[in-house]
């Protein structure tokens, strides 16, 4: 299996933390059966991204095998921003559903471990049609023998319909908004579009909540929709 190191360091603080252990405990709790797993957000910059990158972390701290699956093949950040540094040329999603290489060599172990990521690999004009082969179905189900979570980073459901054809294909899905901004009727219609692929959704979390903002009492029990209990903080304001 190809490396692939993470120089951007995924450590938080003490609200943070905890904040991602009841995440994470959830999702585990979700049911034996809830392993392929869609993070999805209505528009960009809500947090989508950097929340399923610290899942990921969280869940592998724990000594779960898991791996990350960057699907947003229209507009990928994941490895500028976080700076992950593979040898040779970045192989991806995007290669491994056109045949351009195999499944192995889209994979890379990180210097979490126990972590694993799957990059976009390039942009594609078109990503549902590759989304919608029976080769993404596929791929999922393989991973899903091997790893003990599979989370699928999705572009946001708000802009366009990616993430409800990759739900079809997953068992769970999390909606990610932004404390304050997101209108609650903008959540229910994500929330439509998605349980419409059959998927239902596990829960929606709240992200960039000011810890100053709410009672702590109301910080970690308010839930919304679903299991998860309310938001997380975090610093920067400007990351999908």
């Amino acid at each position: 299996m190809r490396q692939a190191i993470i120089h951007e360091k995924l450590t938080l603080d003490y609200a943070g933390e905890e904040a991602l252990n009841s995440i994470c405990t959830n999702l585990m709790f979700a049911g034996r059966d809830v392993k392929k797993v869609v993070f999805t957000s209505n528009l960009q910059s809500e947090g989508k991204s950097w929340m399923t990158m610290h899942v990921m972390a969280n869940m592998a701290h724990r000594g779960r095998r898991v791996v990350l699956i960057d699907a947003d093949m229209r507009r990928s950040f994941i490895m500028q921003r976080y700076k992950i540094e593979v040898d040779g040329e970045v192989l991806g999603l995007a290669h491994y559903l056109t045949g351009q290489c195999d499944l192995d060599s889209a994979i890379y172990e990180t210097n979490l471990n126990g972590a694993c990521i799957i990059p976009a690999g390039r942009d594609v004009s078109n990503p549902v049609s590759l989304i919608d082969s029976p080769y993404f179905s596929a791929m999922l189900d393989e991973l899903a023998m091997h790893f003990d979570m599979v989370i699928v980073d999705a572009p946001p459901i708000g802009m366009v319909i990616d993430a409800a054809e990759i739900a079809s294909s997953c068992d769970g899905t999390v909606i990610v908004t932004e404390y304050n901004k997101t209108r609650l009727r903008e959540v229910a219609e994500c929330k439509r579009q998605m349980e419409q692929s059959g998927t239902p959704v596990l829960g929606c979390i709240i992200n960039k909540v000011a810890f100053d903002t709410i009672s702590a009492k109301k910080y970690y029990n308010k839930s919304y929709y679903s299991h998860y209990r309310s938001g997380y903080y975090r610093k920067d304001p400007n990351e999908d």
